[in-house]
């Protein structure tokens, strides 16, 4: 079949709504070259200065395939967004819509004159529900959206469509007015709400409010279009609560024609993403049916209990709890206080649940001062379990907090070599139960204890010392600071192919679900969704 959108012909009828999945320039170039049914490519909303969003919790789940969010408008600022867009390699047959959002008409405006040279259209955020100042604060007012759309149509010269929010007793009219002020598409609805969600008695999200999204909002969706197609007649961006083809269906009828899937991608690698699409765009033009994939993933929380804090040195500790954690080699939680907020950890060991923590902000920083009985939250795990081939053999390599994500690999799978670097001897841990499970080589940067020097110069003579046969049952696990791991796979790539190199780094993993797109590796995938171990061409 053959779309067109805004005078533009376009591969594919879908678009991923903004702020879902498809939020930093790696992730965008990795879905234009391997989902072309994404005709229209939605950023996140970019706004004029950097912002770093609200802090974690970001996102939960209320019921099955039904979720709230509160992200804060994370984006790296107009300037910095304008030069990422334009290192994109934008294939001819698509339609990059840039979101935008201000804190006024004039900042729109700026906004606006800076990303369009690099737009195909610009998406106005009247809808956000949670940024205060902010997308729903201007979309309620009818006049405002006339005003800021007449603003923006007169400085640019590509579409301008403002996406609409479900929140406002006529959205008809609202739609009208933005017409009026020459929107040449529209796009409906953002999230619904806000709204509020308890986990144990406690807000789960850091912002305590947050939109909804889902299933659970597809019937006001549906309403929402069914009301702007009787108000006006120009193009429509359809989506909120498509989980299934025939959802697709019921926006066509309504009068939508591109149709945004969104939060039904929850917990999807980058490989599952490109066959839900292909397979939805198939069953869409044929007419037939598909499984119906809800989105939903497991993001509750159990409650364990602080035993006992071991401190290893004055910035890293171990955290003991009251018992088992159900957990397989390679995958990670997160650990939730609810006031403080939550991040991701490796279980260093899962029976009894514990942790190995390092101060490096105000989450870890607290952490480390909580008493013994005080109760913590898990939720996960999250991520993909290891699976090296049968025969291997193991070579860890660990510098930091890393230990804790490669600790599990050496101890299940055996025949292991443990590396582990650190600045002083002080500030090592767990010597002893690596040398049970593992042959363990120590190596400090002032050489107070092991080798005196990097661990990666460490690996590196150890390597050299290995016949060609031992070279080729090496499987490697990296975990640590960004510097050492990539020092570490320069030195593994002379030794062995990419596909046995596997690589943990924390890219500020935030939801956990594959939603949010912070923790994105260079080439695209998600560390949270397609790792946390990645091999080597990633990093």
């Amino acid at each position: 079949m053959k779309y067109e959108f805004l005078g533009k012909t376009i591969s594919g009828p879908f678009t991923i709504p903004s702020g879902i999945v498809a939020t930093a320039a790696p992730i965008i170039q990795r879905l234009f070259d391997s989902v072309p049914q994404v005709g229209v490519m939605t950023t996140k909303s970019i706004g004029p200065v950097p912002r770093s969003g609200n802090r974690e919790p970001i996102m939960t789940q209320y019921a099955p395939g039904c979720f709230m969010n509160a992200v804060g408008l994370t984006n790296p600022g107009a300037e910095v967004a304008a030069k990422q867009l334009a290192a994109l390699d934008v294939p001819d047959d698509r339609f990059l819509l840039t979101s935008i959002f201000g804190g006024s008409i004039e900042e729109i405006v700026a906004v606006a004159k800076l990303l369009a040279p690099h737009s195909d259209g610009l998406e106005l955020n009247l809808s956000c529900p949670h940024a205060s100042g902010y997308g729903m604060d201007m979309g309620q007012d009818a006049d405002l959206v006339r005003e800021i759309t007449a603003a923006v149509k007169a400085a640019v010269d590509i579409p301008v469509i403002p996406k609409l929010t479900p929140n406002v007793p006529n959205i008809g009219e609202i739609a009208s007015a933005a017409v009026e002020g020459g929107a040449d598409g529209l796009c409906a609805i953002n999230t619904v709400g806000p709204a509020y969600y308890t986990s144990h008695g406690q807000p789960v999200l850091t912002n305590k409010v947050g939109g909804m999204s889902g299933r659970g909002v597809l019937p006001i969706a549906l309403k929402c279009i069914k009301e702007i197609r009787e108000a006006v007649d120009v193009p429509l961006i359809g989506c909120g609560g498509i989980t299934t083809v025939e959802d697709v269906r019921a926006f066509r009828h309504e009068g939508a024609s591109v149709y945004g899937i969104g939060s039904t991608l929850t917990g999807l690698n980058s490989d599952e993403i490109v066959s839900f699409f292909a397979e939805m765009q198939q069953a869409f033009e044929r007419g037939t049916a598909l499984p119906v994939h809800t989105g939903a993933v497991d993001m509750s929380f159990r409650p364990y209990t602080l035993v006992d804090i071991e401190q290893v040195c004055e910035d890293i500790a171990i955290l003991r709890f009251d018992r088992k954690l159900d957990i397989q080699a390679g995958e990670f939680i997160y650990a939730w206080v609810p006031g403080l907020g939550e991040k991701p950890f490796s279980a260093l060991t899962d029976d009894p649940f514990s942790l190995v923590v390092i101060d490096v902000g105000v989450f870890t920083h607290e952490l480390l001062r909580l008493e013994a009985g005080t109760t913590v939250y898990v939720r996960g795990p999250h991520g993909v379990k290891v699976s090296p081939p049968d025969g291997s053999k193991i070579v860890a390599v660990a510098g930091g907090t890393g230990l804790a994500a490669v600790y599990q690999i050496a101890r299940d799978f055996g025949d292991a070599e443990i590396f582990v670097g650190a600045r002083t001897s002080e500030r090592l841990y767990f010597k002893d139960k690596c040398a049970a499970i593992a042959s363990t080589h120590i190596a400090t940067d002032d050489g107070s204890e092991g080798f005196n020097g990097v661990v990666t110069s460490l690996l590196e003579e150890w390597l050299e010392t290995l016949p060609a046969k031992e070279l080729k049952k090496l499987v490697f696990y990296n975990c640590g600071p960004g510097p050492m791991v990539h020092a570490a796979v320069e030195v593994q790539q002379k030794f062995a192919e990419n596909d046995r190199i596997f690589s943990a780094i924390d890219y500020l993993t935030k939801c956990g679900v594959g939603i949010c797109g912070a923790c994105h590796a260079p080439d695209g995938r998600r560390l949270c969704v397609d790792g946390p171990f990645l091999t080597a061409n990633a990093n």
